[in-house]
């Protein structure tokens, strides 16, 4: 009598297959990635982050990000490089390079003086004003000698 084709163990069964049955799991996998890899570029592809800051003017920008912090722009930029002051905007406060550029120009243009009569000269007063304040203030009269 030959030996049946199939046998019963009582035992665990040891895991032996043929060569093809790896070539066909190998294959099998390889799908699965191909099709996980393809829907994920399906996927992915049509999610795409929203730049909210686009198209804000600069104040608004300010009011929205720093204002909780800074109760005034003024003084903020002063003493800083532009391009430092971008760099820093950019990595801290600002979602894209034109927001921080935006930010860094209304930053500056706060902090810069108002054309035609500089800092100093607002600061001093006028020579009428100076003239006028200097005739009020006087020692008093001279005592007549006996």
């Amino acid at each position: 009598m030959g030996t049946p084709a199939f046998v019963q163990h009582d035992g665990p069964v040891p895991l032996r297959r043929r060569a093809g049955d790896w070539g066909m799991q190998v294959a099998k996998l390889w799908r699965s990635l191909l099709a996980v890899g393809a829907m994920s570029v399906l996927i992915g592809g049509g999610a795409h982050a929203q730049n909210l800051d686009q198209g804000k003017p600069a104040p608004k920008l300010f009011a929205d990000g720093c204002a909780t912090c800074h109760r005034s722009a003024r003084g903020l930029a002063k003493g800083r490089f532009r391009l430092t002051l971008f760099l820093f905007l950019q990595k801290h406060y600002a979602t894209s390079s034109s927001s921080a550029w935006a930010l860094t120009s209304y930053l500056e243009s706060v902090d810069t003086p108002q054309r035609g009569r500089s800092r100093a000269a607002a600061a001093k007063p006028s020579s009428a004003a100076t003239r006028a304040s200097r005739s009020s203030i006087r020692p008093p009269a001279s005592v007549p000698a006996q």
